[in-house]
């Protein structure tokens, strides 16, 4: 058993994975924004047989992120798995974006990816072993019309991911990346219905995806099937992204 953190995990794709990983035999640490939230999917996960705490944390800010770590390694001990899945939406156009909007995206997205990273990386490098899978997205590679700050915030994660593989990973920490597309989640069910119709009409899948479709992504590279993946992006985008 690997005590893992999930951020973002009280609904979608976070969920998903939280689920996922229980299921394989880890124990979870459920992080989210609203507590209720959090606490509700580590009760599904109790209910299943599997081992679950529910945190309530803002990934944005140290204080919560000093927090989160240190209730998940009260709760589990030593963190093995970090997914960094939390996550924020704002749709508009650039030259309507106002400066509180681009800064809070930037926050949780790529600032709190790099603090819950930086808060347990210590401890994965002085045991030689440790996992992190990055959330990013697929128009961090192709860019969005209306999600500039959002496409700019996960780019920063894919850069941020193959950067610290490289520093990290010949010290027994490996660092990886899954780039979903458009899936059915309440986030992207808040984008505007045009751009919702116009993003499935672009896609040779003719689909969005399911979060469970992502999690099996992130499962994989938490997997030691994955050993050889290093500053890796997956891409479970129904074929938006080929590479």
């Amino acid at each position: 058993m690997i005590t893992a953190i999930v951020t973002g995990a009280g609904s979608g794709i976070g969920r998903a994975i939280a689920l996922r990983l229980a299921a394989d035999g880890h124990a979870v640490a459920v992080n989210d924004l609203d507590p209720v939230r959090a606490e509700a999917v580590a009760d599904e996960i109790r209910v299943a047989g599997g081992q679950a705490t529910g945190i309530a944390g803002d990934v944005s800010q140290e204080a919560d992120v000093a927090g989160i770590v240190a209730a998940a390694e009260s709760a589990f001990g030593a963190v093995g798995i970090l997914v960094n899945n939390a996550g924020h939406v704002h749709q508009a156009r650039f030259e309507q974006l106002a400066t509180a909007d681009f800064d809070r995206m930037i926050a949780v997205h790529l600032r709190g990816t790099f603090l819950m990273t930086r808060a347990v990386i210590g401890g994965m490098l002085d045991r030689g072993a440790g996992i992190i899978v990055n959330v990013a997205s697929q128009l961090g590679q192709i860019g969005g019309i209306e999600l500039t700050h959002y496409s700019a915030a996960k780019a920063g994660i894919i850069g941020m991911t193959k950067a610290l593989a490289r520093e990290v990973s010949n010290r027994g920490v490996r660092v990886n990346a899954v780039a979903p597309g458009p899936i059915n989640t309440p986030l992207v069910m808040a984008l505007s219905q045009d751009w919702r119709q116009r993003k499935a009409a672009e896609l040779p899948l003719g689909r969005f995806g399911e979060p469970e479709e992502v999690a099996a992504a992130v499962a994989f590279l938490a997997s030691p099937g994955a050993s050889l993946f290093v500053g890796q992006t997956l891409g479970p985008n129904s074929g938006d992204v080929m590479l």
